[in-house]
């Protein structure tokens, strides 16, 4: 296993198993200390800054409360009070923010913005959220799958949503991990999957025994899963095209999560969410509030991973 400190976190294709592995254990520990009131200040006198140009509730909050717990400065950038809204370039920026932080969090539209972010900086560069990778949400998604499920082998997923950084993640997520997971999506949107994701995991998944399928047969999904996800069907984008977005809200509809397609899934399933969730359109009320459905656990546990990354990549723990 390679050291933590000093690397980025731009996408789970950069990380194996027991690197994931170990994030997740540590995020266990600190998880833990945060219950039992423990002190884990791990990195006193460190600073970070957060460039976020897209919306954010959970990643920014989650981030600046386990910076805070860690002892850790963050500080928040406004993209629009940045000369680089003025025209400095990427490259000035990048130098410059790593001459006065230890890290940057960054969330922004193109996986390109954040490499080249990392390109031109010696210190840490995390992903917030690219449109086409969310590493961050699926670190946090992994632990909660093994507090509720008890393993992280032999699991079914059923997925549905856009064809965005969710997608993606879990698709990677999932060749590494060795799971089967299938995708349910209408007709027409399978080329839209991030290129080299695609590549990554029918690599990945001939090495560990996991399978990635597209159908646009939603029952195929989601029978027999252990765990099934329903993101959003409109994602973020740079401006929006409200007619591109009514048509693919009309075009996603069938592939709603309702109480009969949970009972599709293993009795035993539960039911995963990211947020924010548009009630009524990917998932009903009956199911998030519903029994399968521990979707605010699994929110919490994004500031206990993004610690554990953080004391990671910053040597705070080896």
């Amino acid at each position: 296993m390679r050291p933590f400190k000093g690397r980025d976190f731009l996408t789970l294709m950069d990380y194996t198993k027991d690197e994931i592995l170990r994030i997740i254990d540590l995020a266990d520990e600190l998880k833990e200390k945060h219950y039992k009131d423990e002190r884990h200040d791990y990195l006193q006198g460190k600073t970070i800054a957060m460039i976020f140009e897209k919306h954010s509730t959970r990643t920014r909050l989650s981030f600046q409360a386990g910076a805070a717990h860690l002892g850790l400065q963050a500080f928040y950038m406004d993209p629009s009070s940045m000369q680089i809204s003025r025209g400095e370039s990427l490259a000035d920026t990048a130098r410059v923010v790593d001459r006065y932080v230890d890290a940057l969090v960054i969330r922004t539209f193109e996986q390109e913005i954040v490499e080249d972010f990392a390109r031109y900086m010696k210190k840490p560069v995390i992903n917030a959220l690219t449109n086409e990778s969310h590493p961050c949400q699926l670190l946090a998604d992994i632990q909660h799958i093994r507090e509720k499920k008890g393993r992280l082998h032999d699991l079914k997923i059923g997925y549905v949503g856009d064809v965005w950084n969710m997608a993606h993640s879990w698709g990677i997520a999932s060749a590494i991990f060795g799971w089967e997971m299938v995708y349910a999506l209408p007709a027409g949107y399978e080329s839209r999957f991030w290129p080299r994701a695609k590549e990554f995991i029918e690599k990945t998944n001939r090495e560990t025994g996991g399978s990635f399928r597209m159908t646009q047969d939603l029952r195929e999904a989601i029978t027999d899963a252990d765990i099934v996800v329903g993101i959003t069907f409109v994602s973020m984008t740079r401006g929006g095209d409200e007619e591109e977005n009514r048509r693919k809200l009309k075009d996603f509809m069938p592939y709603q999560i309702n109480s009969e397609v949970m009972s599709w899934a293993k009795k035993d399933a539960i039911y995963m969410h990211c947020l924010p969730a548009h009630r009524g359109e990917e998932v009903t009320d009956e199911v998030i509030e519903g029994p399968q459905s521990f979707v605010f656990d699994e929110a919490e546990n994004r500031m206990h991973t993004e610690k554990a990354l953080l004391a990671l990549l910053l040597g705070g723990v080896q």
